[in-house]
């Protein structure tokens, strides 16, 4: 568990909306639009977020894609580090590492530059949600492959529900995974 305070973490939930039957029927999907919206919100969240890359000792700021970008970015340069972002198979120019991994149906594949990590670099990765953990868990992969540490896992929202957690234990190893608000 993190070091927000309950007053921080009151604010960061209170600006994010339910849409229901979105993206299908059934779901209800967590926006963080309103959120990012909220100067004070976002600035709360940037904080906190970098807090945490410099108590578990990051030399380097991984954003998951999308959103992780969003959040990732400005905590790099709020916690004074290297930004990466883990893009989709095909959108990064260059030399890349690859790592597949398993969905409900089916597989996607994620991708890093290779020259951005190395060893001696210790990693936080930082997405918006935590669900399954499939995204997370092939990006703790590509950290070490390209030779570098996990500091830990930061997100602003776990689904608790659906066992992301779980999957991300044997990756994790040692390193810690923060969450924020747990739905």
């Amino acid at each position: 568990m993190t070091s927000t305070t309950e007053s921080t973490r009151e604010l960061l939930l209170s600006r994010i909306r339910d849409v229901p039957d979105y993206p299908k029927p059934g779901v209800i999907f967590k926006d963080i639009t309103p959120l990012l919206a909220d100067p004070s919100a976002f600035t709360a969240l940037t904080d906190t977020l970098a807090e945490l890359c410099v108590r578990h000792g990051a030399t380097k700021v991984v954003g998951l894609e999308a959103r992780g970008f969003i959040l990732a970015a400005p905590v790099a340069v709020r916690a004074g580090l290297g930004f990466v972002p883990v893009r989709k198979a095909g959108k990064l120019p260059g030399a890349t590492l690859s790592q597949a991994y398993e969905l409900e149906y089916g597989t996607a594949e994620i991708e890093i530059h290779a020259e951005d990590l190395s060893v001696g670099d210790r990693i936080m990765v930082i997405d918006d949600i935590l669900a399954t953990g499939g995204t997370a868990e092939a990006s703790l992969e590509l950290i070490r492959r390209a030779g570098a540490e996990v500091a830990g896992v930061a997100v602003l929202m776990e689904l608790g529900f659906l066992a992301g957690r779980t999957r991300l234990r044997q990756g994790l190893r040692d390193a810690p995974l923060e969450v924020l608000i747990t739905v």
